[in-house]
């Protein structure tokens, strides 16, 4: 049996895009523990269609009229996101909200280290993953018609309570570390500089490279967490990968210098500075510890809905697993950081 029903998707699409064309196959992808996401074979071409989960969810999360918001956005500018094809906010239809844009074709790079890949290939890669951050950060916001989709200032201590809420949602232990990460966080937020549109968890397994071995950023995926905000969130996010270690996902501590290709942190952070014209953050530690914090808060909702039976992904009970060492990491920051 479909996940979704080929009978009223087929209807709403004839309906809405029928340049789409009609359903012949539908797969679930792997990966992602938070809205589900298919490709859709069809008469005209391959599309992906993601959806919120079924079940009881968080008030802010799986927000997938938000994500197609900034996709149609962006999309015109260039930058490089899917093409956005129909929204639907109707739950009668698949039994949620969803939306349609196009299948990128492309590899998904999951090891930060890119074992696949030679020195020299390595590094053009990462620095077109910082080119391409850094291009988000530089886009009018208020010229594509962005004003609104986050609220101006305070980014830092509205992120901290926002992300408190989602673990408090979730909760479903007491854990002392992240009490105390709460009270760190909370009464230490540094003051924003500049506002951009965040992706909110750009790193390399959320990009689509080009075909073959071209060092060039297809698209950039997974919107869920975008907002409006200050830059330094995403690009502190990004850099923490050079702190985290090398276990078969993003993190490449240990792994850089001439003998890999892969850039070191500080040349990351230089290169991206000069490409937005900006000074070089300061308390990395801080930064650091708040986005171990987000991290936790996210994988505490996993946990959640496992608990709940609505989880997306079949490798929720190890993502979930790592909570405890995600809370002590972020701790580890705090303690540098002056906590």
């Amino acid at each position: 049996m479909s996940e979704l029903d080929p009978v009223r998707l087929d209807a709403w699409l004839a309906a809405q895009v029928p340049a789409v064309g009609t359903i012949i196959r539908q797969t679930r992808f792997d990966g992602g523990q938070s809205n589900p996401t298919y490709r859709l074979d069809t008469t005209t071409g391959s599309y992906v269609l993601r959806r919120k989960p079924f079940g009881a969810l968080l008030a802010s999360a799986h927000q997938v009229d938000r994500e197609y918001r900034v996709i149609a956005a962006l999309h015109p500018t260039g930058f490089p996101v899917p093409r956005p094809w129909g929204l639907c906010m109707d739950d009668t239809v698949i039994g949620s909200a969803f939306y349609i844009m196009e299948m990128v074709e492309g590899r998904t790079i999951w090891d930060g280290t890119m074992p696949d890949l030679a020195p020299e290939q390595r590094r053009a890669h990462y620095l077109a993953m910082i080119d391409t951050l850094a291009d988000l950060h530089n886009t009018d916001h208020v010229a594509i018609g962005l004003e609104d989709y986050g609220r101006p200032g305070n980014y830092f201590e509205r992120q901290v309570a926002r992300w408190t809420r989602q673990y408090r949602d979730a909760e479903t232990e007491s854990m002392p570390t992240m009490e105390r990460l709460i009270d760190f966080l909370s009464r230490s937020v540094p003051a924003q500089g500049r506002t951009s549109i965040v992706h909110g968890d750009y790193r390399v397994d959320n990009l689509r490279f080009a075909p073959g071995v071209e060092p060039r950023i297809a698209a950039v995926l997974d919107w869920e967490l975008s907002t409006l905000g200050d830059p330094v969130a995403d690009l502190t996010y990004y850099l923490m990968n050079w702190a985290t270690p090398a276990d078969g996902r993003a993190g490449v501590m240990g792994r850089t210098g001439a003998a890999t290709g892969i850039p070191e942190m500080s040349e990351m952070l230089e290169r991206y500075c000069v490409r937005t014209a900006r000074d070089a953050p300061v308390a990395l530690d801080w930064y650091f510890a708040f986005n171990l914090f987000r991290l936790a808060s996210i994988v505490q909702g996993i946990k959640k809905r496992i608990v709940t039976g609505t989880a997306a992904n079949a490798r929720a009970q190890e993502t979930a697993a790592r909570l405890p060492a995600l809370a002590d990491a972020a701790w580890h920051f705090a303690g540098r950081a002056g906590a």
